[in-house]
């Protein structure tokens, strides 16, 4: 689901400057195909991540930065590690095919 600009500061209780940073901070990005930046439900879940962070939580702007690194490095890692296992299974699949045919 798409969420526009507007929608996406009160769903995250965010000020247009605050936003402006994080989108500078590259913390969030926006579709920006369209005239206005449009936000994800993934998106979302991510301001309200960082303001639990920082808000919550009194992580620093530089401590923001490593953790939602390292959580794009985690979910880059299991999207990687799915792919192998689909890989995996079809190879498997192939095999056990293969030795079907022989019986």
């Amino acid at each position: 689901m798409i969420i526009g600009k507007l929608e996406f500061m009160r769903r995250a209780r965010l000020d247009d400057a605050t936003l402006e940073v994080w989108i500078e901070e590259a913390w969030l990005a926006p579709d920006r195909t369209a005239p206005e930046p449009a936000f994800s439900e993934a998106d979302l879940a991510r301001a309200l991540l960082i303001r639990d962070l920082t808000d919550d939580l009194g992580v620093n702007a530089a401590g923001v930065g490593v953790i939602l690194d390292l959580l794009d490095q985690v979910h880059g890692l299991r999207r990687a590690l799915g792919d192998t296992l689909r890989v995996a299974r079809a190879r498997r699949a192939d095999v056990d095919d293969g030795d079907a045919g022989r019986s």
